[in-house]
């Protein structure tokens, strides 16, 4: 079997870039020191999101990589070389992050951060890489690219694309556009390939991507189907969320509350029991291959009597990770945790653990809001010691969503309360007028003295890169997200939301993106019950002249 050689960059999440090069039928080397580049093949540099200085995100051995592939001349050698995201950003000149530090200068160029006045920072989602056509590049496509396909973005910064620039140096070019901003989404030259995007999580399109790169075959056909795709842009992203926990036999199960009330109701056969609606892993397959954008594994089972390395919500991400190629958050379990042989273990350890098995995002609940309160006592001064922070400087702040569960607490008068309020139209038992949202932990068990807004605004400064918005009110009912709650949250915060809590059919979803400015919305129940696919939401949203990612063929 074909070899890959693969830089082992200590950072986020290569098992599934791993997974994904194995796929398409390769086997990987590591490069594990400067030597080691000497015979390799075909390289991937880190594909980390921020264009950093290499010594504070490798280990020494690595820190003259940087000298080490100009002194080499790996690339001028003419060895096929793919670079993924800041794989990407790293050929460039240099990033307006951190300008003391420059980049390869391989490429011509500046990175600049993204504008959040008129949209969420970082860029997250499904975006295109559509090819520039030029006189000698028409209806082809540039190592399976193809313009009707999306592709799995994550990142705050881009190189802007200038026409004609990069390709009167004899780069081609594929661009994204996000708002009004057109940005390089992929570019190359001989034997040089770097996509903004990630591959590895961009379903089959990424798949394809990977296979002809490594297999050399640079140009071909466009797919007849793909000439027209959906349009350019950033898509409007459905998820699907696995809440799982054991089961009254000890299984690990899919289950789904009604207001975090994962039990059967009394009149039901299983009264009592936990509901059971299906295995985790052949779930987010199935619902991969229904199109779905991104799953989320919720864990709400606290696993005590485990060593930390041994927990099975690692063992259900190694194995979904193997078959599904779009984004996976994990949830639960995310804090500074003793062992089962009474070590201690940090935060960020744990993240560590679940990113190595094939997490790309992990999600924080209850410590957050234990942290956001630390915060506004010590007068919104930082500690640098809450699991948001650290897990954000060591893989990006894209890596870290906050889970949050507010619940309304309706008052006649916004004076009533310290509280941000909203006029809500939707009144209160006694015909209350206002609300506020109430944040609470512990699976909602437990009311804080929090607003909503207090605690997104308090992560946003914490590093957190996303804010999944649940509502306790909204949980199981099936009759739509709380679009006022979503708003109110969007409108704190510049970093995407996802909406999340009640969606019970298709028009939901359509509902969520008209009327607030949502960046992706969350489904559960009405999935696992089998009453809708993730494809027959898309079909609504596409019908209503929304853009969605459209469903290839899964690999």
């Amino acid at each position: 079997m074909p070899v890959v050689h693969l830089l082992d960059h200590v950072a986020g999440n290569v098992r599934s870039l791993v997974n994904a090069i194995e796929k398409v039928g390769y086997t990987i080397e590591w490069i594990r020191s400067p030597e080691d580049v000497k015979n390799a093949q075909a390289s991937q540099l880190a594909h980390r999101d921020l264009l950093k200085d290499t010594s504070t995100n490798l280990p020494e051995s690595h820190i003259a990589w940087r000298g080490t592939f100009r002194s080499l001349k790996h690339l001028e050698a003419g060895k096929p070389f793919l670079g993924i995201c800041v794989g990407l950003q790293a050929l460039f000149e240099g990033s307006e992050e951190n300008p003391a530090v420059p980049g390869l200068s391989i490429i011509p160029g500046q990175l600049s951060r993204f504008d959040d006045h008129d949209k969420s920072v970082p860029h997250i989602g499904w975006n295109s890489a559509m090819l520039v056509q030029t006189g000698l590049v028409r209806d082809q496509s540039f190592y399976g690219l193809q313009n009707g396909s999306k592709y799995y973005y994550v990142h705050s910064y881009a190189v802007p694309y200038r026409a004609g620039f990069l390709e009167a140096e004899g780069w081609t070019v594929a661009t994204a556009k996000y708002g009004s901003e057109e940005f390089v989404g992929a570019i190359g030259r001989k034997n040089v390939l770097a996509t903004q995007f990630h591959p590895e999580k961009s379903g089959t399109a990424g798949l394809r991507l990977l296979k002809s790169f490594l297999k050399g075959h640079q140009w071909g056909d466009a797919l007849p189907s793909m000439l027209r795709g959906p349009g350019q842009g950033l898509t409007r992203r459905v998820i699907a969320c696995l809440d799982v926990r054991t089961n009254d036999h000890g299984d690990l199960v899919v289950t789904k509350g009604d207001q975090y009330d994962v039990r059967e109701k009394i009149e039901t056969k299983t009264a009592g029991l936990v509901r059971n609606l299906g295995k985790p892993v052949d779930m987010a397959r199935k619902y991969y291959e229904q199109g779905a954008d991104e799953i989320t594994f919720l864990n709400i089972t606290s696993f005590r009597n485990f060593p930390l390395a041994d927990l099975p919500m690692l063992e259900i991400l190694r194995k979904t990770a193997e078959t599904v190629f779009v984004p996976l958050t994990i949830g639960g379990g995310i804090k500074d945790a003793v062992d089962a042989d009474g070590s201690t273990v940090s935060a960020l350890d744990v993240a560590s653990m679940y990113f190595r098995s094939g997490a790309d995002k992990v999600s924080i609940g209850s410590d957050a809001v234990v942290a956001a309160l630390e915060y506004y006592r010590n007068g919104k001064r930082l500690s640098g010691r809450t699991a948001i922070e650290a897990i954000s400087a060591a893989y990006g702040i894209q890596a870290v969503v906050v889970s949050v569960d507010p619940k309304r607490v309706y008052v006649r008068s916004s004076n009533e309360t310290v509280h941000k309020t909203i006029m809500t139209s939707d009144p209160g038992p006694n015909d209350e007028a206002y609300c506020w949202y109430q944040c609470t932990v512990k699976g909602g068990r437990e009311s804080t003295d929090l607003d909503v807004q207090q605690l997104v605004e308090a992560v946003e400064a914490m590093g957190a890169g996303e804010i999944l918005l649940n509502c306790i009110d909204k949980d199981g009912s099936n009759s739509g997200f709380d679009l006022e709650l979503i708003q109110a949250v969007k409108d704190c915060v510049k970093i995407p939301v996802i909406a999340s809590s009640g969606a019970g059919i298709p028009a939901h979803f359509g509902e969520v993106f008209t009327k607030t400015h949502a960046d992706a919305a969350l489904g559960a129940g009405m999935f696992h019950r089998g009453e809708y696919t993730v494809n027959d939401v898309k079909s609504y949203l596409a019908s209503e002249g929304l853009l969605v990612r459209q469903l290839e063929d899964t690999a």
